[in-house]
């Protein structure tokens, strides 16, 4: 019996199943049924069974077996194969609990593929969306792939924006991901609070886990739960690497993160559930698996997230952004304060009712008071407000007055009410964002017959002080002492100014600044597109592998190919965009709330994003974003990247408070973000700057560039006419 997926196919023979291709077994199950039992000894015994019987009907094949654990229960276990595209292959498990002993607790099945290619871990590169990129070099030291000397390498799926999980032999290509088949996840009980205990029966949890392993027999001996996993029973075949879902859900291996370098000598979590063994308990789920063939891991990627986002993509969320963008607008012109010669927004305030906790002020970054300045000073020039330019040339009148330093770099971290600077070092990333709103400022009231040249001043003496700092190899450093010297030595910060260097370029019609925005760029291919090496992105993280690290890439990139034209650098922005849009959570699956002021109450989390590799929720960083990938459509052709840009301008406003309705102090507030891959929304509640404003920057640009806040408003444009004005460079300088 057979299921042809294009060129791959599906042999079923002697109980279990191989995938051929060219008449080569790439990957194979023997044993396809596996069961793991938790007993009251709190042991966790496992076995994999062959299929008793294999039938085939309709073009679909069904493999069944009973299960009989040590103690006798029964299990009966029916999966059926098939295909509905030609292309992936639809495996649904349904697993009844016949029969049940007293001394079995609970259970889990597994779906595998093993590898037929290598038996070693290290011959393969891995994808698990905001988990695992390639080896995961430059990820914690938590995070799944660090230590490749451990068995089991499982994460529960609500971890990652899409519930897949991808592995590629690193010498010919051949690839095969796993994904779940349809969002229809549901709350798992919620007195299980999964930092407490090791293993849970809970007959509502309905996540798995995706992941790798390779089980080695003679490894293994009977442990309490929590730090390995138990022995197998002895006549288990379980040798060799196979790639894996297992449900319900197990974390595990997961590194204790206060005991030092990971060892296997070290006591190794694995959280788990099971299902009840009770007579009549029915566990069902579904898969999906595809087989492919790709040339690099950037290609494997792309690939693999966008045929599982086709299928598992959340509905559009229903929201009108020219009043939110309004509503917002208004809310910062509310909170600005001025503080003697100083003005800005709080730092950080609690919600629901906006308690303010902190005026300290960034440039940029988490502050964006310089971005935020611009704003105010746009939208009250637009809209005749006379408040909101009295407050955006206030912030930044005082930015580019007040914090130049006779180093010839400004001070990029101040306290607006104390009058202090903050002992911060000068980062990369926030000249980057300060300086360039600064003069995304100066060419909005020049165009208006406005001049304030101290803040092109400002902007010039900057980009000097940074020309000079240049490595040979076209790097910056991450940061720099207040004497100018190295603070940290990564360069991973390097693109994150090379946008405001292309516009200071054409503004000033002095080539210094291209030329050292190129040397930049090219740094940032050879090390990020080309190596992978997209880290260090936020300046309150370590040099860990990020999101934001992906986004500034994606800005250098698009502003060096607007303009240069050269293609490489299209290319370039394309693999930083492709790469950057895994950490989003494009799915959607409930979430326990405990706030009763939250608009997660009422939406779903899709358009949060995972911060860092290895993280377990996220933000709303990515709105920043959906700008930049329409823009990429429109070069491209990709109408993926439009979908996707769509997706974003919608979705990440699910969590803010779109009308004043879910109880926030403004319309228009947001919270910043929160944990929630345990479906537990666990946060500070509470606002940064930041997350209005990367809200509002993409929202303004769009209405700039294009003429409304809406993509499909912006898509009855001709053809023509879209491609004309997405040239921004052609009409940028004054």
């Amino acid at each position: 019996m057979q299921i042809n997926l294009g060129v791959f196919s599906v042999s079923f023979e002697n109980g279990g199943l191989r995938v051929i291709r060219d008449g080569k077994t790439l990957y194979f199950n023997a044993r396809p049924v596996y069961v793991s039992v938790k007993t009251y000894a709190a042991v966790n015994e496992f076995r994999d069974a062959a299929y008793d019987r294999i039938c085939e009907q309709d073009g679909a094949v069904t493999g069944e077996a009973l299960f009989v654990t040590k103690n006798g229960s029964e299990i009966s276990v029916r999966d059926t194969y098939e295909t509905q595209d030609g292309r992936t292959l639809k495996i649904t498990r349904r697993a009844e609990v016949r029969k049940a002993d007293r001394d079995d607790l609970g259970f889990q099945t597994k779906i595998s593929f093993y590898q037929a290619l290598s038996d070693e871990l290290r011959d393969f590169e891995y994808f698990s969306p905001g988990q695992w990129y390639l080896d995961n070099r430059y990820a914690a030291d938590f995070a799944l792939g660090k230590n490749m000397d451990l068995q089991y390498y499982w994460r529960k799926e609500t971890y990652s924006g899409l519930p897949m999980f991808a592995m590629r032999h690193k010498a010919g290509g051949e690839t095969i991901a796993l994904s779940r088949w349809a969002a229809d996840a549901t709350l798992p009980s919620l007195d299980r609070t999964a930092t407490e205990n090791y293993a849970y029966v809970d007959p509502c949890m309905t996540v798995g886990s995706f992941g790798v392993s390779k089980a080695r027999p003679e490894a293994l001996t009977y442990t309490y739960y929590g730090h390995m996993m138990a022995t197998p029973l002895p006549d288990t075949i379980c040798d060799g690497v196979s790639i894996d879902y297992i449900y319900p859900a197990v974390n595990g291996q997961q590194p204790y993160r206060n005991w030092g370098p990971v060892s296997t000598q070290l006591p190794i979590s694995n959280i788990t559930w099971v299902h009840p063994m009770h007579e009549g308990f029915v566990q069902q789920y579904a898969v999906a698996a595809s087989f492919g063939r790709y040339d690099d891991f950037s290609t494997m990627l792309r690939e693999t997230w966008r045929e599982t986002y086709s299928r598992l993509k959340d509905r559009l969320f229903d929201v009108d952004n020219a009043a939110l963008f309004d509503h917002m607008m208004r809310f910062l012109k509310a909170v600005t304060r001025q503080f003697g010669e100083a003005w800005g927004t709080p730092f950080v305030a609690q919600l629901p009712d906006f308690d303010p906790n902190s005026f300290s002020a960034e440039i940029g970054f988490v502050g964006q008071q310089a971005g935020i300045g611009y704003q105010l000073l746009r939208w009250g020039r637009l809209n005749e407000d006379a408040e909101a330019v009295q407050k955006g040339l206030g912030i930044l009148d005082y930015w580019a007055g007040h914090t130049m330093t006779d180093a010839g770099f400004p001070r990029l971290w101040v306290h607006l009410s104390t009058h202090q600077d903050e002992p911060q070092p000068l980062w990369v990333r926030q000249i980057g964002d300060g300086l360039e709103a600064i003069l995304d400022a100066y060419v909005f009231e020049k165009k208006r017959g406005v001049s304030h040249e101290e803040w092109l001043a400002y902007c010039v003496r900057t980009a000097d002080w940074l020309t000079g700092k240049q490595n040979d190899d076209g790097s910056f450093y991450r940061s720099y002492r207040d004497d100018g010297s190295c603070c940290m030595d990564s360069k991973a910060s390097t693109p994150c100014v090379v946008r405001f260097l292309v516009q200071l370029s054409l503004v000033t019609k002095d080539d210094r600044y291209l030329h050292t925005a190129v040397r930049a760029g090219e740094w940032a291919w050879n090390h990020q597109y080309r190596d992978f090496e997209y880290r260090g992105g936020p300046c309150d993280t370590s040099d860990i592998m990020d999101k934001e690290s992906g986004i500034y890439a994606m800005f250098a990139f698009m502003a060096l190919y607007d303009a240069t034209g050269d293609a490489k650098w299209l290319e370039a922005a394309c693999g930083a965009a492709d790469y950057t849009e895994t950490f989003t959570f494009v799915w959607n699956f409930p979430v326990h709330v405990p706030y009763p002021a939250h608009p997660f109450n009422r939406n779903g989390i899709s358009g949060q994003s995972n911060v860092s590799v290895g993280t377990a929720g996220g933000d709303i960083y990515m709105a920043a974003c959906s700008y930049t990938y329409y823009r990429l459509y429109l070069l491209t052709g990709d109408t993926h990247y439009r979908d996707f840009a769509e997706f974003l301008n919608r979705n990440c406003k699910q969590a803010n408070d779109t009308d004043g309705s879910s109880g926030y102090r403004y319309p228009g507030l947001v919270n910043e973000g929160a944990h929630f891959g345990e479906q537990e929304y666990r946060s500070r509640y509470h606002w940064l700057p930041w997350c209005t404003f990367v809200e509002v920057d993409p929202a303004s640009r769009f209405a700039d560039t294009f003429g409304a806040h809406e993509i499909a408003e912006i898509e009855k444009l001709p053809g023509e006419e879209l491609r004309r004005r997405n040239r921004i460079y052609d009409h940028y300088a004054p």
